[in-house]
């Protein structure tokens, strides 16, 4: 809980965020460690049956303040299988997204994003320090060269590894510069269309974004909410087994790898 309190402190989570241990106790023991997407049934309970110690995931088990655990629920099955097994489960959701190497830069990397630096940089409590100009939501950055909107959104697809994307905007537009948010974008659009940024690249994009950017002359790439973070599993595993090795933890940590997104195209 230590590293990741420095890979991902806990003061970046927005407001209504709830970050940190979700289930379990600070002094059950940890050897093994698993990283994935989202608390969900199949993703704890082989955690449970591979006896797992600790999953740590993006999303956050418990959201709101709990009025009851029924086991024949998800959530509550959920709850059941880590307890019974002694597997805690801990989240690290707004506050990696706003990270130095969180979810925004391990997906402006995978793009080609060059001299990335965050869309909205600061803090949520809006207390000013030295780190702001490297943390905060979203990211902004430059394509080696120049590509046609067309051209980079196939270059998304592909360094995604997925079967579609959705553009919207001239398929003409000149894309030099590129702004990205990791799960549901709506909420940055504006900091994008104030940007300079000539596309954004996002998740959960709605009919209406599409219309503004178009009208503003820009264009955007919604790549779905899970492929936009997914891609931080593996690189939070393995950033979490060098601070644990760093640190003369002997701790294994892995990426897991049953996760796919609840969304097909037919």
């Amino acid at each position: 809980m230590a590293l990741m309190e420095q890979i991902a402190p806990a003061r970046l989570a927005q407001p209504w965020d709830n970050v940190g241990l979700q289930v379990g106790s600070p002094a059950w023991p940890v050897r093994t460690i698993r990283v994935a997407l989202d608390p969900a049934l199949d993703v704890i309970a082989a955690a449970c049956r591979d006896r797992v110690d600790l999953v740590i995931t993006h999303h956050p088990l418990i959201f709101k303040p709990l009025k009851r655990i029924d086991p024949a629920s998800e959530q509550g099955a959920v709850i059941r299988e880590a307890v019974t097994h002694q597997t805690a489960v801990f989240s690290a959701h707004t506050n990696l997204d706003a990270a130095v190497g969180g979810v925004n830069e391990v997906l402006a990397c995978r793009l080609g994003i060059e001299h990335v630096r965050p869309l909205v940089s600061g803090e949520p409590s809006g207390v000013r320090s030295p780190a702001d100009e490297t943390q905060g939501l979203g990211r902004i950055g430059d394509l080696k060269s120049p590509q046609l909107l067309t051209d980079f959104a196939r270059s998304v697809k592909t360094r995604l590894g997925l079967a579609h994307v959705r553009v919207s905007g001239s398929p003409e537009l000149d894309v030099k510069r590129v702004a990205v948010c990791s799960g549901s974008g709506s909420g940055l659009l504006e900091d994008f269309l104030a940007s300079d940024a000539q596309v954004y690249v996002s998740g959960d994009l709605h009919y209406h974004n599409a219309r503004d950017t178009v009208a503003a002359g820009r264009a955007l790439i919604d790549v779905g909410h899970f492929a936009s973070e997914v891609v931080v599993v593996e690189a939070l595993a393995k950033r979490l087994q060098e601070a644990c090795s760093q640190a003369g933890l002997a701790v294994t940590v892995q990426a897991c790898r049953l996760e796919r997104d609840p969304f097909r195209t037919l």
